[in-house]
């Protein structure tokens, strides 16, 4: 997404930055850094002042180290000689810390983390000039990253629908960049405006912000043009099922989240929220039904949106074609089961990559729309487009839309994010309809109630676009018809989201890599087998076992487990889920193999000791496979088919096996008769070679069986040795620390 302009002409900006420095004061650079209490207020002035870098953060060392901040505020009776008796007094604060507490005057008043990272505290609905507020911050740092104290603003407001000058300035800001965007030529006459400010008065305060009336007025007929834009605000939060926590508190965090989505919408009826993963909702349903029915009728009422339409919200690089189908079949189906109707919208914001083939899947699966926003993470070539259609290699397309990109955490309801991301958009795909998520996201929050009545007061300003709520599906199905009505084709995607970043997620936790694959392979087998059996023999379909085996693997598939980048409680967690999986799988195997086996006629025995032996081959196609088989390897056994009594050649490993290269048919079984031999006169099985030659006639690769290197290459039409020392070695790097270390493999 291109960029917005970054600054205003100076005849424009120097008068709209003064009218915010009558009503707001910086005071990122007065708190004291305070060791750990006990300590006491009267000392503040002992300790130093904290230094900000070259950004204007208060930094800190990473490693969950503890850093304590506090400064008093004093209410002036003015800023710049502008009155502010009776005006609300914020303190907005913006932090990177994996937790934050703030105290006011000695009490507890407020919590938050790495996501739910901004503020606008109220200290007093009501300034009165001489009040004291005593802040104290206590901020802890990340493990993986230095703590920063971003911002710290204290900002007088008027209470809506009144505004202040600072509401103002900020109309007026957004009025002036979009113009310099898109048509500069007005700029000169909103300077012109600006001179009538009657600043030599704004010590009476009526006189003064009766002048900003008049010069708002004046600049009225210049803001139609904001409200061709639209902004389509839906509630949300994103919230990761683990990641720097485990499991287990993401059930108590998703109860919480939607608790207070609940409670809001009482309080403010035009908020819609929407929000994925079936299997959080499963849970919420078996352990807080009371709150699922409230759900459930918020649905109904058209206040709360599905959205997704997978179980989870899964890796979709790593796992089987079957298993997002899975993911898809589960999710829809509880969704249909549950409310009556499925998800319309694809929803993966934070999935690292998605495959080509997710087009198709999502239109089987009645999806209309695929919303993803992680490629603006692409750390070399900025993803190109904000609208198209995404088209798989069997040509079957959905609309895609990019979400907007996470700003500090949190999809906050400030008027200058939300104005400029329009106009960005706008710019990118020459659309005026876009999404906008306000809500805490990752652990947990959602929309807050500042949010919703900043929200209120910017879609009261005539110098904004135009804001409403609306669902997912109704924001997309609006996007659609603009772009029908554009002379332009739709841009067409016909290849996979590649994410320009976390590369090495493939690389981290191989242990869950090889749980998933083996687990989608038993399933797969167990419902195979078992249908086979009931077909052949009567009998229950074990269909609840295999769901539940099902579901957590699908569950394990969450795009924070599988790839690897969790804490490490997480994964004690999915080992638990893994092996439930494959008890229950190799059981299903063994009692549907046992089943199938009765019902096999054997021929008569080549001999009295001959052992029968069913070999099934579980694929839809024929399968070439080297069978191990224990054995004495004292012994020389004999390998005889069923169908020909043809002798089937066989090779004693030196490990006490029974080697057969045998061809299956696809979905069957053959038959063989094993059948003991006479040890005496024998050789004993030879040790393994001291070096393994594979050679097509083109290349002759020997390689060390020791190790696995390649110890020579000889190319046979250039005649001669290509290689000058062991290849295929494996080689390890230190991992530097970098700032994801669990999912990118730096250059270095």
């Amino acid at each position: 997404m291109s960029q917005f302009p970054a600054s205003l002409p100076p005849q424009v900006d120097v008068p709209l930055q003064r009218l915010r420095r009558l009503c707001q004061v910086d005071c990122q650079t007065t708190w004291f850094c305070l060791p750990a209490p006990p300590w006491e207020i009267a000392d503040w002035q002992t300790y130093p002042l904290g230094q900000v870098n070259d950004k204007q953060y208060l930094i800190w060392a990473k490693g969950e180290k503890v850093q304590w901040f506090a400064q008093s505020f004093t209410v002036p009776p003015a800023l710049d000689t502008y009155p502010l008796q009776g005006f609300n007094l914020r303190l907005a604060l913006t932090w990177w810390a994996k937790d934050a507490q703030i105290f006011v005057n000695g009490e507890f008043v407020q919590a938050g983390d790495l996501f739910d990272s901004k503020t606008r505290l109220l200290l007093t609905p009501s300034a009165q000039a001489g009040q004291t507020f005593t802040v104290a911050l206590r901020l802890v740092s990340p493990g993986h990253d230095i703590g920063g104290l971003m911002q710290s603003q204290l900002r007088y407001e008027r209470e809506f629908p009144d505004r202040d000058p600072g509401l103002i300035a900020d109309e007026l800001t957004v009025l002036s960049l979009y113009y310099a965007q898109f048509d500069p030529e007005p700029l000169t006459q909103i300077a012109a405006t600006l001179t009538a400010i009657d600043w030599d008065h704004r010590h009476h305060r009526s006189q003064f912000d009766q002048s900003l009336e008049i010069v708002r007025a004046q600049l009225l007929p210049f803001a139609q043009a904001l409200k061709t834009q639209t902004l389509h605000l839906l509630g949300h939060a994103h919230l990761d099922m683990a990641w720097l926590w485990p499991l287990e508190e993401t059930w108590e965090v998703g109860e919480r989240t939607f608790q207070s989505v609940i409670q809001l919408q009482g309080e403010f009826p035009d908020l819609i929220f929407g929000h994925t993963s079936p299997a959080l909702y499963e849970w919420i349903e078996q352990h807080r039904p009371a709150l699922f029915a409230q759900i459930q009728a918020a649905v109904e009422a058209g206040h709360w949106e599905l959205l997704g339409g997978m179980w989870i919200e899964p890796d979709v690089n790593i796992i089987a074609g079957e298993a997002i189908a899975r993911q898809l079949l589960y999710g829809q189906r509880y969704f249909q089961s549950r409310f009556g109707h499925p998800s319309r919208v694809g929803w993966l914001p934070d999935s690292f990559g998605f495959c080509q083939q997710l087009p198709q899947f999502c239109r089987l699966a009645n999806l209309d729309y695929f919303v993803t926003g992680k490629l603006h993470w692409n750390d070399t070539n900025p993803f190109p487009l904000g609208a198209f259609q995404w088209r798989s290699p069997d040509g079957t397309e959905i609309l895609t839309v990019m979400s907007p990109p996470n700003l500090a955490g949190v999809m906050d309801n400030q008027p200058l994010p939300m104005a400029n991301y329009a106009r960005a958009w706008q710019q990118q795909t020459q659309l005026t309809e876009c999404l906008w998520l306000p809500g805490v996201g990752d652990h947990g929050g959602g929309p807050t109630r500042d949010m919703w009545q900043v929200k209120q007061r910017w879609q009261a300003s005539d110098f904004f676009p135009t804001i409403t709520t609306s669902t997912a599906f109704n924001c997309l199905e609006t996007i659609k018809h603009q772009l029908h009505q554009t002379s332009n084709p739709i841009p067409v995607w016909d290849k996979e989201l590649y994410l320009e970043l976390h590369r090495g997620y493939f690389t981290v936790h191989a242990d869950q890599k090889r749980y998933n694959r083996h687990c989608e392979h038993l399933l797969y087998e167990a419902e195979l087998w078992s249908s086979f059996a009931c077909w052949a023999t009567g009998g229950d379909y074990p269909q609840a076992d295999l769901e539940t085996a099902w579901k957590a693997v699908l569950l394990n598939q969450f795009h924070d487990i599988l790839p690897g980048t969790s804490i490490p409680e997480v994964f004690v967690t999915a080992n638990h889920g893994w092996q439930a999986v494959i008890q229950t799988t190799q059981a299903l195997i063994t009692t549907a193999l046992d089943r199938l086996s009765r019902c096999v006629t054997l021929p008569p025995p080549p001999t009295p000791h001959a052992r029968p032996l069913c070999v099934f081959n579980p694929l839809a196609w024929e399968n070439q496979q080297l069978l191990e088989i224990a054995c004495d390897p004292t012994q020389t056994d004999q390998i005889i088919a069923w169908e020909n009594d043809a002798i089937i050649p066989h090779q004693n490993s030196h490990d006490g096996h029974l080697l057969i290269d045998i061809t299956l048919p696809p979905l069957t079984v053959r038959g063989y008769w094993l059948i003991p031999g006479d040890s005496s006169g024998e050789e004993s099985p030879q040790p393994p070679p001291e070096s393994l030659v594979l050679d097509n006639g083109i290349l002759r690769v020997t390689l060390d069986p020791q190790t696995g290197d390649i110890s020579s290459l000889y190319d046979g039409g250039q005649q001669r040795h290509i290689l000058a020392a062991p290849g295929n070695q494996l080689q390890f790097f230190q991992d530097q620390g970098q700032y994801w270390d669990a999912w990118d493999i730096a250059p270095n």
